[in-house]
C-alpha cells in the first residue's frame, strides 16, 4: 500500500525539567469557561489505535509531510509572505531592500516548544531549524508513539535542541503555566473531546507572547467519498446505519474556538488534499497506520465482513477514475495565533522607526510609514 498524493502541489532522551508539574490544568470553573462534559470519542481506545500507528507508520507519509510542511511555514522568516502585502509603489529597489532587511530583523524565536500528539515525527523531522528553537517537548498520550519518537531523534541532523518525550493527554496538559514560546500540533487536537478546553490549557501554558500553531482535519475529510460508501453499504447490507467515520470541526468554528480560548487575532487557513489509493481497503490500511481510524464511543464494535466489502465495492464503483484508483480528499484546517500582540505591535514600531531613517528619500520613508500599520497586523501576525 502506497497512496498517490495528487496535490503536494541526538541531542539526548532527557528526564523532564522545570516545565513540568505533576498535575494538570482545568478548564473548569476558571477563565469564565466549562469545559465541556459530553464524550464524543474513546481517548482509551484512541490511544490503542495511535500504539498501534507508531508501529504500522511509513517513514516518510507524504500527505503527513505536506501538512506539517505547511505549518511550519509560518515559522520559516517570521513574514508570512509579507510582499503579498506590497503594491507597484513597492518596486522602488532600495525599498525592497530596506523590507528584506527590517523582516529578517524581526524573525521572533521561539526557544522553548511543545509537540503535541499527532504527526510528531514528521514535525520534528521537517523543522530544519526553523523557530530558532533550543529545547522541545515531545507529548503524546501513546507510549509507543513516544518510544518510537525517540528512536527516531537518533537519525536526525546535528541540531543542538535539547528534546524531551513526554506520556501525556491534550486535555490534560502537565505543563506549568508561561512557560512555553511555542505549542504546534498537528493533526492531533481535533480527537479530543474537549477542544475548547484543550486550547484554553495551551493557551495558560504559553508566554506572553507565544505563539500557537494547529492543523486539525476538517469536517470535509472524506465527506464526499467514505462517508457515502459506508452509508450506502450499510442501508445495503444492514438495513440500518452507525457512525462509522468521526465528526470534524467546520471551518467556520476554527477560528471560534481560537477567539473562546483567548488568543488574539486568530488566523484560519484551509487546505485540501486528493490522494489516490488502489482500492478503499487500501485508504482504509494508510488511516491506521496514520491514527485516524474511528474512535466514536457510540459506534458498533464489529464491522461485519460483507459491509466492508460492500463498501469498498460501492467506493469503487461510485468514484474510481479512469485508471482504477480511487481518490481521498483530506480538508487541513491550519490554526495561528499569538496569545498577546502588544509586545509584538510595540517590537515592530520600535524597529520600523529606527530603521526607516536609514532611507534616504524622503517619499521612501513616507511610502513605508504608511503600510506600517497593515504589515504589522496583517503579516508579523497571520
Amino acid at each position: 500500500m502506497r497512496a498517490l498524493v495528487t496535490k503536494l502541489c541526538r541531542r539526548r532522551f532527557q528526564q523532564p525539567y522545570s516545565l513540568f508539574f505533576h498535575g494538570s490544568f482545568s478548564t473548569d470553573n476558571g477563565d469564565g469557561f466549562q469545559s465541556s462534559r459530553v464524550k464524543i470519542f474513546d481517548r482509551d481506545l484512541k490511544r490503542k489505535q495511535r500504539d498501534r500507528a507508531a508501529w504500522l507508520a511509513s517513514p516518510k507519509d507524504p500527505l503527513v509531510d505536506t501538512v506539517a510542511e505547511n505549518l511550519l511555514d509560518r515559522l520559516e522568516n517570521g513574514t508570512g509572505g509579507f510582499e503579498h502585502y506590497f503594491d507597484d509603489t513597492f518596486q522602488h529597489m532600495e525599498i525592497n531592500a530596506f523590507w528584506n532587511l527590517f523582516f529578517r530583523d524581526c524573525t521572533k524565536p521561539f526557544p522553548t516548544a511543545l509537540c503535541l500528539g499527532g504527526s510528531l515525527k514528521a514535525i520534528r523531522r521537517l523543522l530544519h531549524g526553523r523557530g530558532a528553537i533550543e529545547k522541545l517537548i515531545m507529548m503524546d498520550t501513546s507510549y509507543d508513539m513516544v518510544k518510537s519518537c525517540r528512536d527516531a531523534e537518533q537519525d536526525m541532523p546535528n541540531e543542538s535542541i535539547e528534546t524531551s518525550f513526554v506520556v501525556g493527554d491534550e486535555e490534560f496538559l502537565p505543563i506549568k503555566e508561561s512557560s512555553l514560546d511555542l505549542v504546534i500540533s498537528c493533526l492531533g487536537l481535533h480527537w479530543t473531546n474537549d477542544l475548547p478546553g484543550a486550547m484554553i490549557q495551551c493557551r495558560l501554558a504559553l508566554k506572553s507572547d507565544g505563539l500557537f500553531l494547529a492543523a486539525i482535519l476538517g469536517g470535509e475529510t472524506l465527506k464526499l467519498e467514505l462517508r457515502i460508501a459506508c452509508t450506502v453499504a450499510q442501508m445495503e447490507r444492514e438495513g440500518g446505519i452507525s457512525p462509522r467515520v468521526s465528526p470534524l470541526a467546520q471551518v467556520r468554528d476554527a477560528g471560534n474556538l481560537l477567539t473562546r480560548a483567548g488568543f488574539t487575532l486568530p488566523s484560519v487557513d484551509v487546505d485540501e488534499y486528493t490522494v489516490k489509493y488502489r482500492s478503499a481497503l487500501d485508504l482504509i490500511e494508510h488511516l491506521r497506520s496514520m491514527g485516524e481510524t474511528n474512535a466514536l464511543l457510540q459506534k458498533s464494535n464489529i464491522l461485519k465482513r460483507e459491509t466492508a466489502l460492500a463498501t469498498a465495492a460501492v467506493y469503487q464503483s461510485m468514484f474510481a477514475e479512469e485508471d482504477g484508483t480511487i481518490p481521498a480528499t483530506f480538508q487541513g484546517v491550519n490554526q495561528s495565533s499569538y496569545l498577546s500582540l502588544t509586545r509584538r505591535i510595540l517590537e515592530f514600531d520600535s524597529k520600523l522607526i529606527e530603521s526607516s531613517s536609514s532611507l534616504s528619500s524622503l517619499s521612501s520613508r513616507v511610502q513605508v510609514s504608511q503600510y506600517s500599520t497593515r504589515v504589522a497586523r496583517e503579516v508579523l501576525f497571520t
